[in-house]
């Protein structure tokens, strides 16, 4: 729950003990944008306060299922000046995330890993209880391959934003946003799972 400016005072004291860390960053938006409604720290600039704040090792940052609207008309320009990785919903339609996350899995190597899932990241057909949904997301096997995938990564933390049950009547986004972070305590390092 809470919105995905939780993540950066988290980061932060995620830093203050591992330094600079990489991160698995699944949403419909980058979250890198400098100002929202005259405010520096909102929901939609996390990203971009913590690559300046010297949170991130951008060079291990990747962004999976980003696309929606924007207001910019390069939108992804601010986190490929970064080092960021950033692949777009597009790039993820209609096959298995297994082959990316290996790719992923080589980017962040041995160092500090942090997960960062706004539930908006996925279709609204199957999570429409959020505040910005965007079509044409992925599919919930499809964020269990992107979790899973993280096995055996150095996971130093995670979060799942963005949750708001009450645009839900059915009450699926809950139940799915609760499978999410049940699979993330799964895949945190010296768990041990079946």
């Amino acid at each position: 729950g809470g919105d995905h400016t939780i993540t950066y005072p988290i980061l932060q004291a995620v830093a203050e003990k591992h330094g600079p860390v990489g991160l698995v960053h699944v949403d419909a938006h980058t979250d890198t944008g400098d100002r929202a409604l005259g405010e520096k720290i909102y929901h939609g600039t996390p990203f971009r306060r913590c690559v300046e704040e010297g949170l991130l090792d951008c060079s291990r940052v990747v962004q999976i299922g980003i696309r929606g609207s924007s207001y910019d008309p390069n939108p992804y320009k601010y986190c490929w000046d970064q080092g960021f990785r950033v692949v777009p919903a597009e790039e993820c339609w209609s096959k298995s995330l297994v082959p990316l996350m290996a790719e992923v899995r080589k980017q962040m190597g041995d160092k500090p890993v942090y997960i960062s899932f706004d539930i908006d990241g996925l279709d609204p057909a199957y999570a429409p209880g959020t505040g910005t949904p965007e079509i044409a997301g992925l599919t919930p096997a499809q964020a269990l391959e992107i979790i899973r995938g993280c096995k055996g990564l150095n996971i130093v933390g995670c979060d799942l934003v963005e949750v708001a049950p009450m645009y839900d009547v059915s009450g699926n986004t809950a139940l799915l946003a609760a499978n999410l972070l049940f699979e993330m305590l799964c895949v945190l390092p010296r768990v041990k799972t079946m």
